[in-house]
């Protein structure tokens, strides 16, 4: 590393290693557009060009493999929308390409969104045949009046029924839940965690309800929980995970074993790991000897298949500048409740630890971070304020 970079100066430079590297897939499909959902997904209203779209994201790899030359992918993850309104052929095709063009590690993790509603046991076992081993079902609620609100396609009995089928089929499996929804009440809260408690899934992801710009919610606000009652479901589910025996390893992620179960693809992440997104709307970070650059593709299924053919696919890149390389592994590390080693952030962002040594020390002073001569950890009030914790490190 090199002691000539500042916080707000040139970009990083001097990585010794590159950071291990994900692959993400993105499928922008859905089968209804959530009023919460901020995500780059579209509404299937007519036939999905399944088949074309599979083309372009082999056509996408194949471009992308000079930036990637020679590197080991450690975990795929099928995103969306919605993955599993994919048949088990195309996602098998895609896998099938992958494996050919690039170099995976022993037992890479492979995991994919599915939702109630769009699978069943059949599908389910395609998918794990196609080489999926891990599945993350998007159950949000056991409530059939708030799957309602929430504009989900499936109710309580088929959200049991799919992750009953999905637990059956693969031995990894995340459920995910939301909490703080619209006149939602503790005791609603934690019946949910209970539910799929009951189920005993390997991990789970609960996710306070936000109301995110450019969504139906943002623009119609329903009537949500007010903060206190939020924070008490907050620390709720957390008391009743815990007991369970349900580690709490990242803001809103618990793993029932934490070594054996923690998601892979995620925590490369938040310890500020490479990945290369393909798909519409999809995002990368790449780490060079030299610098770190950001990508990003075509958002509209459409736009992303014609600029795909032509090679022009990619909208956005930039070099990312130290304040933002200092900012972003903050941003992520500092989700990870155990912390992270002092040494990770000069391996990873290329910058000297002096550039957030100063932050830190205020972070410190002001209770939301603890910290010894190797590690630094979030305190419970840093899990609880991590938004003004993080605004410490806006270069």
């Amino acid at each position: 590393m090199t002691d000539t970079m500042h916080i707000s100066g040139e970009p990083a430079r001097g990585f010794h290693v590159l950071p291990p590297l994900a692959f993400y897939i993105h499928i922008p499909w859905c089968a209804r557009k959530c009023p919460y959902c901020d995500f780059n997904s579209h509404e299937a209203h007519a036939a999905i060009p399944e088949m074309d779209y599979v083309n372009a994201l082999i056509l996408d790899l194949e471009q992308a493999l000079p930036l990637i030359w020679g590197r080991k992918i450690h975990s795929i993850f099928f995103g969306g929308g919605t993955p599993s309104i994919f048949s088990p052929d195309a996602i098998d095709r895609i896998l099938s390409a992958v494996r050919a063009r690039v170099p995976l590690i022993y037992e890479t993790e492979i995991t994919l969104e599915a939702n109630p509603g769009t699978v069943d046991k059949a599908r389910f076992a395609g998918f794990r045949d196609a080489g999926v081993n891990r599945l993350s079902v998007g159950i949000q609620s056991f409530n059939n009046r708030h799957l309602a609100v929430l504009g989900r396609i499936h109710d309580a009995a088929q959200a049991r029924s799919a992750a009953e089928r999905a637990l059956e089929i693969f031995g990894n499996v995340n459920l995910d839940l939301m909490y703080a929804l619209p006149q939602q009440t503790l005791d609603e809260a934690l019946d949910d965690v209970r539910a799929a408690v009951a189920l005993s899934p390997s991990h789970l992801s609960c996710y306070h309800l936000t109301l995110e710009p450019n969504t139906q919610f943002h623009h119609a606000p329903p009537p949500l929980p007010d903060d206190d009652t939020s924070a008490a479901m907050q620390e709720a589910l957390e008391n009743l995970l815990a007991e369970s025996g349900y580690l709490h390893y990242e803001t809103s992620a618990f793993a029932k074993s934490f070594k054996d179960n923690r998601c892979r693809h995620n925590l490369n992440y938040w310890q500020f790991g490479d990945y290369l997104g393909i798909g519409a709307g999809a995002h990368s970070k790449l780490s060079f000897h030299d610098r770190v650059i950001r990508q990003s593709r075509y958002k509209h299924p459409a736009s992303y298949l014609q600029k795909t053919a032509t090679g022009e696919h990619i909208e956005q890149e930039q070099i990312l500048r130290s304040a933002d390389l200092a900012f972003e592994f903050m941003m992520n590390a500092l989700r990870l409740t155990e912390g992270f080693e002092k040494s990770l952030f000069e391996e990873r962002t290329g910058l000297p630890f002096s550039a957030v040594s100063e932050p830190l020390r205020e972070a410190e002073a002001m209770g939301l971070i603890r910290q010894d001569a190797t590690k630094i950890a979030p305190t419970l009030r840093g899990q609880r304020y991590l938004n003004e914790l993080l605004q410490m490190f806006l270069g």
